[in-house]
């Protein structure tokens, strides 16, 4: 049985928009594990979602609902939960205040799905490429996926 989890979560692309790649670390029971993954044509923000996302889908596998706690350097994904903006772009039908769509409604869709799967999910803010350890190896992890995806698209057969 699970009864918390802690992720760190990080997003990088380069150039934005371009070739992108996220990073997790998922700590559940003591024990830790590193993921990444990587989209040719995406954004920084769409990456920084897949992080957290990411995490939270292989979290489903223990079968059972835990407090989650999610470490980002992200302000876009953190700032959306804790000051509630999400509230706020459901309400109205997935519009900003200034009256423009909310940009990545895909990936918030299913971002607010699988928290909805966990007793209590934390959000904390962190600073990148600072001193956070774990963060700095998300960090790693998706400049790395992102590499390889894009040298795996320059090779022509």
């Amino acid at each position: 049985m699970t009864d918390k989890a802690i992720i760190y979560c990080d997003g990088a692309c380069s150039p934005n928009p371009g070739f992108g790649g996220w990073g997790a670390v998922l700590i559940v029971n003591g024990e830790r594990q590193e993921y990444s993954g990587a989209e040719p044509n995406t954004t920084n923000n769409r990456m920084e979602l897949l992080g957290a996302i990411s995490a939270l889908e292989i979290l489903k596998i223990y079968d059972s609902p835990c407090d989650v706690t999610i470490y980002t350097d992200s302000k876009y994904v953190c700032e959306a939960f804790n000051l509630q903006w999400i509230r706020s772009w459901k309400r109205r039908n997935w519009i900003k205040s200034d009256n423009q769509p909310v940009k990545n409604r895909d990936l918030w869709e299913r971002l607010i799905s699988l928290i909805a799967d966990q007793k209590t999910v934390k959000w904390e803010w962190v600073r990148g490429h600072s001193d956070n350890v774990e963060n700095n190896v998300c960090d790693k992890l998706a400049v790395i996926a992102r590499r390889l995806l894009e040298e795996q698209s320059k090779i022509t057969f």
